[in-house]
């Protein structure tokens, strides 16, 4: 199975920052240690025209440039550099990667990713551009640029923060259908409508979780029928991260994986997975909640290349 990142996902932060940047080494040494199965590739940066599929070319120009409003760049999070910026672009080069690999091989993956709370012309929540709505209109213009039909896309978003920038992109978009289960008291506290919110109430633990998640699965399989899913994969459901609220062990989190993975696998949809939050007390717990996901995807990813492989 075929994971994208970059040496540039760590951004140097000021001392204090409440972001664990470190994450992302973490999970990339961990992988090549413990699952060498699943092949690192580095990502490439998602130029402008690319950025531009979603993004205000406004937006974009004052991103690069570093004359961003300072208001919108406190939503964010991050403090300006170049660095911050190439490490926006290489986070969503990754997601379009892995989109466009999976749809020949099933299964591909960003080690990064899942800034859903980057919309059209700002970004928020350590979100500056948005990688699956990117990704997502990248699929649709290489299709039509092929002459097909473009694909219609899933967003299966289980990050534990409700995925507001993505809805917003999306609002008025038949051909993308998106759904967020997350904590309905935590950020944003202004939430915008998707397709199926679902909100949990803070303490929610893993029978609840999984039961809603069934629920909001059967729903989408009757109102839409995808081409293509981005699986939003947060770390932050875990009971013993800092900002969800939610009280999901390692083991439910390894379920609620499993149930998005084997819908997508029965409907033989091609899935890209993107890892979202994820800002565990102990980092090396987000960081095991992760390499979980990965584990399952791996396997997913096997029985891909099996079908593949005995198709005439």
């Amino acid at each position: 199975m075929k994971a994208f990142y970059s040496t540039r996902y760590v951004l140097p932060l000021p001392a204090g920052h409440r972001f664990p940047m470190h994450k992302y080494g973490r999970l990339h040494e961990r992988l090549s240690a413990e699952l060498p199965a699943v092949e690192q590739r580095q990502a490439e940066p998602a130029d402008d025209a690319m950025l531009a599929r979603v993004h205000a070319p406004a937006y974009i120009a004052a991103v690069a440039s570093g004359s961003i409003d300072p208001k919108a760049l406190r939503e964010i999070g991050f403090p300006w550099s170049e660095a911050m910026v190439e490490r926006s672009r290489r986070s969503v080069g990754a997601t379009v990667a892995a989109a466009r690999l999976a749809r020949s091989e099933g299964i591909a993956a960003n080690l990064a990713g899942g800034t859903h709370h980057a919309s059209a012309d700002k970004g928020g929540g350590f979100c500056v551009f948005n990688d699956i709505a990117v990704a997502a209109r990248t699929l649709q213009h290489d299709a039509l640029s092929a002459g097909q039909a473009p694909p219609r896309v899933a967003v299966i978003d289980l990050d534990v923060h409700q995925g507001n920038g993505t809805a917003s992109i999306f609002a008025a978009d038949d051909s993308v259908f998106t759904l967020s289960v997350h904590g309905e008291r935590n950020f944003p506290f202004r939430k915008e409508p998707g397709d199926l919110d679902v909100g949990l109430p803070d303490g929610t633990g893993d029978v609840d979780y999984l039961d809603a998640l069934d629920l909001a699965l059967v729903e989408l399989d009757a109102r839409f029928r995808p081409d293509f899913v981005f699986y939003l994969a947060g770390a932050d459901p875990h009971e013993g991260d800092r900002l969800g609220r939610l009280k999901l062990t390692l083991g439910g989190l390894r379920r609620r994986d499993e149930r998005v993975l084997a819908w997508a696998w029965q409907r033989r949809v091609p899935l890209a997975l993107a890892m979202g939050g994820g800002y565990g007390h102990d980092i090396d717990t987000t960081v095991q909640v992760q390499l979980g996901t990965f584990a399952v995807a791996l396997a997913h990813w096997q029985r891909w290349q099996r079908w593949q492989n005995a198709s005439p």
